[in-house]
């Protein structure tokens, strides 16, 4: 299974520091160039592992035949992401802006979040509990709603 990621999906997950788990789960990571730019800026959180992380998994991308719905308050990162799914047929698109998300899912997009991840690596095994990272998360700049996190525990049975 291929999937792309998307730069707020890689911070969340880089804070749960999960991000090895991501080869458990699916066969393949790739990040666009664009994404490894947002995520590897000097200062910014999480840059030095998602560097180290991403260094072979960026592909590069163009956007001059992308043709979305409603893509008209995406960003170069998030474009860039749908592109390279779309250009590899990808199987997942990673990606946490509940915008971007949608405009994927209006154009037959596979999509699943961080908290889906985190869902997914319980489901499997891989993490006894999500608890602890959700609330890594909540301790961070990552903005998790109330609704998400209650249902995120709820479907963990936490």
């Amino acid at each position: 299974m291929i999937i792309i990621a998307d730069s707020s999906a890689l911070v969340a997950l880089s804070i749960c520091r999960i991000l090895p788990l991501l080869e458990a789960m699916f066969d393949k990571v790739y990040v666009p160039k664009a994404v490894y730019k947002e995520v590897c800026v000097s200062g910014k959180p999480e840059a030095k592992f998602l560097c180290e992380y991403l260094n072979n998994r960026v592909q590069s991308v163009s956007l001059k035949n992308l043709s979305l719905t409603n893509d008209s308050r995406l960003g170069n990162g998030e474009l860039e992401a749908i592109a390279l799914y779309l250009k590899t047929s990808a199987d997942l698109l990673l990606i946490d802006d509940a915008y971007a998300k949608k405009v994927a899912v209006q154009n037959g997009l596979e999509v699943m979040g961080s908290i889906g991840v985190l869902l997914l690596a319980k489901q499997k095994g891989l993490i006894n509990t999500i608890k602890p990272l959700i609330t890594m998360l909540v301790n961070s700049e990552i903005h998790l709603g109330n609704n998400v996190i209650k249902k995120a525990l709820y479907l963990a049975k936490e």
